[in-house]
C-alpha cells in the first residue's frame, strides 16, 4: 500500500465514524447504562487515541500531545501504557465535552497527514493499517452499543427510520455434507489479518454436515413456545444458572405487547419478523436450542472448512469452540500484544461476521470472540449434525 492509498484508506475510516454520530443529540455521547458498552463520546476519542499513542508520540518528531489527560481517560486496557479510567465510569464523563472530542481527532488527523507527507517506512504503515482495523471494530462497537442505550429508553427512539439490521432473510437451504480429512485452518498470509488468526495449521475433521441457513426467528420461538426457557435440560449448567438469575426468557430486545412479540432495533420498535434471522443470542441460547433441536453447533474449524460453500455476513455466528491460540501463536512486544492475547481465556469464538461489521474484516479466518453471556453483538445461530 503506498503514502496516498493509506491515507485515503485512514481518511475514509475517520469519516465514518462521524458519519455514524451524525444523527445523535449531544445527549446522545455520554450515556453508558451498562459497563460492557461505551459511550459514542468514548469511541471517537479512544480511536483517536490509539493513532496519538501508538504512531504520533513514536515517530512524529517534537509531536506535542493534544491533551496530557487523555492518556488515562481513553486507554481502554493497555497496561503496558500505564493507568486507565475506570470503564464503567466511562459515561460519567461529561468533560471533556463533546466538541472537544471532535477537536481531538481533527488535531490528531492533521498530524498523522504530516508525519505521512514523507516517504512512510515499515513500522508506520504496520501500525496505520491496525490503526485502520481497530477504528473500524470500534464502528462494529458504536452501532451495537449505541443499540443497548437506546434499548434502554422506554420511548423506543429511532437512530435512522432505515437501519434496522434485523430484517435479513435466508437465500438457501438444505444441509451442505463435509467429507471427512484434514483441512488447513488460518490466515494464508494474504491481506491483513489480527494476530490471533496466524498458526495456519492442519486439523482432521469428521465428516458433518453443517446447515445452508441460519436459524430464523419463527424457528427460536418454536423453541420459547416449547418451554425451552423453562427447561434445564436442554442448557449448560452455567447456562440455567444465567436464565434463572437473570430471568431471561427471549433474544435481548425481545418484549411481548398484546399477545404479540415484538423487538427493538435502530429503526424503532417492530413486529417480530418470523422469517428473518434470528440475532441477539448468548451461547447458552444457541447451544439450549441446538440440544433441543437434538443438534449441535459447528466447532470454529468446520465452520471455516465449509464456509466457502454457503452463505454468510449477516450474523456473528457463534461456534462450540473456546477462544484459544492456534500453533506456534507468539504474543508481540509491547502494547500491541495486548490486543487479542490476553483475552484467550473464558470466551467462545464466533465466525463470520455481521450486519455491522466492517467489509474489509469480512474474511472466513477472522475469530471473534466474546463471553457465552453476551448477546448484544448481532449473534446468530448455525446449526451442525
Amino acid at each position: 500500500m503506498n503514502v496516498q492509498q493509506l491515507l485515503n484508506q485512514f481518511k475514509k475510516t475517520r469519516d465514518y465514524s462521524v458519519a455514524i454520530c451524525a444523527t445523535l443529540a449531544i445527549e446522545d455521547y455520554i450515556s453508558q447504562p451498562v459497563d460492557f458498552a461505551s459511550p459514542p463520546k468514548w469511541h471517537l476519542a479512544h480511536t483517536t487515541w490509539f493513532f496519538e499513542e501508538m504512531i504520533l508520540k513514536k515517530y512524529l518528531k517534537d509531536y506535542f500531545v493534544f491533551n496530557e489527560n487523555f492518556s488515562f481517560l481513553f486507554n481502554s486496557y493497555y497496561q503496558t501504557i500505564g493507568e486507565r479510567a475506570v470503564r464503567s465510569h466511562r459515561g460519567t464523563m461529561t468533560r471533556p465535552l463533546v466538541a472537544e472530542v471532535y477537536d481531538y481527532r481533527n488535531y490528531v488527523d492533521q498530524h498523522i497527514f504530516k508525519l505521512l507527507e514523507n516517504n512512510i517506512f515499515f513500522d508506520v504503515e504496520q501500525f496505520m493499517i491496525l490503526g485502520i482495523h481497530h477504528e473500524q471494530q470500534h464502528q462494529e462497537l458504536l452501532i451495537t452499543d449505541l443499540k443497548h442505550t437506546f434499548s434502554f429508553n422506554p420511548l423506543n427512539p429511532i437512530y435512522q427510520k432505515d437501519f434496522n439490521l434485523t430484517e435479513d432473510k435466508n437465500a438457501d437451504e438444505g444441509w451442505l455434507k463435509m467429507s471427512e480429512g484434514i483441512y488447513e485452518i488460518g490466515h494464508n498470509g494474504e491481506g491483513f489479518c489480527f494476530d490471533n488468526e496466524l498458526g495456519r495449521h492442519k486439523v482432521y475433521l469428521h465428516h458433518y454436515e453443517i446447515s445452508k441457513t441460519l436459524v430464523t426467528n419463527g424457528d427460536y420461538i418454536t423453541f420459547m413456545e416449547a418451554q425451552g426457557y423453562e427447561n434445564f435440560n436442554f442448557w449448560l449448567d452455567e447456562g440455567w444458572s444465567w436464565v434463572c438469575e437473570n430471568k431471561i426468557n427471549a433474544p435481548l430486545y425481545w418484549q411481548k405487547i398484546d399477545g404479540i412479540w415484538h423487538y427493538y432495533t435502530l429503526s424503532g420498535l417492530k413486529v417480530v419478523d418470523k422469517d428473518a434471522m434470528l440475532c441477539h443470542v448468548s451461547f447458552y441460547e444457541a447451544q439450549a436450542f441446538a440440544t433441543w433441536m437434538g443438534l449441535r453447533l459447528p466447532t470454529e474449524f468446520e465452520w471455516e472448512a465449509a464456509a466457502e460453500k454457503f452463505n454468510w455476513g449477516k450474523r456473528w455466528e457463534w461456534t462450540y469452540s473456546a477462544y484459544l491460540p492456534y500453533p506456534n501463536f507468539k504474543i508481540a512486544a509491547g502494547a500491541v500484544g495486548e490486543y487479542n492475547g490476553k483475552f484467550m481465556i473464558n470466551t467462545m469464538v464466533l465466525r463470520g461476521s455481521s450486519v455491522a461489521t466492517s467489509e474489509v474484516d469480512q474474511r472466513k479466518t477472522y475469530r471473534n470472540f466474546f463471553h457465552p453471556k453476551d448477546r448484544w453483538q448481532y449473534t446468530g445461530i448455525r446449526l451442525a449434525k
